[in-house]
């Protein structure tokens, strides 16, 4: 699955295999083969929990 997103502006500058928490939806890390300067692609490592129980 594709997702295109908006991030912040100092995300254009993420480093391959550097990692990020984008909230809700998981752990990412910039792709090693895919990520250009100033145009990186991230894939997700880990899912975050979507359930809510009281």
């Amino acid at each position: 699955m594709t997702i295109k997103a908006k991030l912040e502006a100092s995300l254009k500058d993420a480093k391959p295999a550097e990692s990020f928490q984008f909230e809700p939806h998981g752990y990412f890390v910039a792709d090693r083969k895919e990520s250009a300067a100033g145009k990186p692609v991230f894939n997700r490592t880990v899912t975050l929990k979507d359930s809510w129980q009281k």
